[in-house]
């Protein structure tokens, strides 16, 4: 998926406590602002624009949820950087168009998202069916195209990650997993789940574990490539209202998550270095961990601070269930668009999701880079005996 509009995210002023506020959505019965040179005749023009209020979500986090009536609609709000879509149904060609300072960008496709929890779960029978959630940058107003007939509960996400950071100075100190304690020798260092807000409010069930690991599945968030290092807590939070109060999942999807500038993040709850059972990779979350770099990796590069965090993130948790990290590993599908159901198939120890779905994720770029991941992990473990 392509990204365009990428910038660093404004800062704004927010309140010190964690409250989730529902979006508030009013028709309007009047016409938007006139057309720019550059607009274009879409599949919403001609029609007049719902408004949108972008309602606080914790705080540095704005989010607006807009039940559409139609397939086709054009959606004005207060500023929002990220979009996704929702419904009931198979899956369906969807694609946007955002506005920036008057000028419409390029109609996009939004791909279908392709992470989630394995089927006969519990946490998938409570799952909607939604597109990647993409960056778009700072826009005012989206139109929206999605093909055939409007599916039930198609509903539109709006969010806007771009306010202050929430965390106090010492909950933003690395910490090995929720210990205040200085991290053993081998173990990574990570940053809690305390450490960038997120709601327990959000979290329905509680966490399952898987009997081991055999693999390591690398993703990227498709988000902004050029956030600062106070604006992560807020794209966290961004990812996890979206998969728990957009897509129905139980908890952030991804086990960990990593920044561009080689900072690990605990994503799902249940204990960092237990074998928790995420929801990052359909089909293959029963022996995995899975853990997304953010920033979209289709058009960056990953920097050396990337790669070498992901290789001692993977090189801890494959060595304390026996895993070779440029090994291949045996595993049986519960099902995606590129394995059926009870197929056992061969794959890398460490592998991109695109090795088990059909979709572009990790990114080109950070796929490429996969080997030197490999390669580190095994010398750090080799290193560490």
């Amino acid at each position: 998926m392509s990204i365009s509009g990428t910038r660093t995210l404004r800062r704004t002023t927010a309140p010190a406590a964690l409250v989730v506020v529902a979006a508030l959505v009013w028709p309007t019965t009047t016409g938007g602002p006139a057309a720019s040179a550059d607009e274009r005749p879409g599949p919403a023009a001609g029609r007049a624009p719902t408004t949108a209020r972008m309602a606080p979500a914790g705080p540095g986090l704005r989010a607006a949820d807009v039940p559409l009536a139609r397939g086709q609609e054009t959606v004005e709000a207060p500023p929002f950087a990220m979009v996704g879509l929702t419904w009931r149904g198979g899956p369906r060609p969807v694609k946007v168009s955002t506005r920036t300072d008057g000028r419409w960008s390029a109609w996009r496709d939004l791909g279908l998202l392709h992470d989630g929890p394995d089927a006969a779960t519990s946490e998938r029978r409570r799952a909607v069916t939604g597109t990647d959630l993409a960056w778009v940058g700072r826009a005012d107003a989206v139109r929206v195209d999605v093909a055939g007939p409007r599916p039930d509960a198609l509903t539109l996400v709006l969010l806007d990650p771009s306010g202050a950071p929430t965390t106090p100075p010492a909950a933003r100190k690395d910490t090995p997993g929720t210990s205040a304690r200085k991290p053993a020798r081998f173990k990574p260092r990570l940053r809690s789940r305390a450490s960038w807000g997120a709601p327990r409010a959000w979290r329905t069930g509680r966490p399952t574990y898987n009997r081991t690991v055999q693999q390591v599945h690398v993703h990227h968030t498709v988000n902004s490539n050029s956030y600062g290092k106070d604006d992560v807590p807020g794209l966290l939070r961004g990812i996890y209202r979206y998969h728990t109060q957009s897509l129905g999942w139980s908890d952030i999807g991804y086990n960990f998550l990593v920044d561009r500038f080689g900072r690990t993040w605990v994503g799902r709850a249940g204990g960092a270095k237990k074998a928790v059972r995420g929801a990052h990779t359909l089909g293959f979350n029963s022996t995995s961990t899975g853990v997304a770099v953010i920033g979209n990796f289709e058009t960056a590069t990953p920097s050396s601070r990337v790669i070498g965090a992901l290789a001692k993130l993977s090189a801890w948790k494959l060595r304390a269930h026996g895993r070779k990290p440029q090994g291949r590993v045996r595993v049986w599908s519960h099902g995606s668009d590129r394995y059926p159901a009870g197929r056992t198939v061969t794959l890398p120890t460490i592998d991109g999701h695109r090795d088990t779905s059909q979709t572009a994720c990790p990114g080109r770029r950070l796929y490429t880079r996969l080997p030197d991941v490999r390669r580190r992990a095994a010398t750090w473990i080799a290193k560490h005996r």
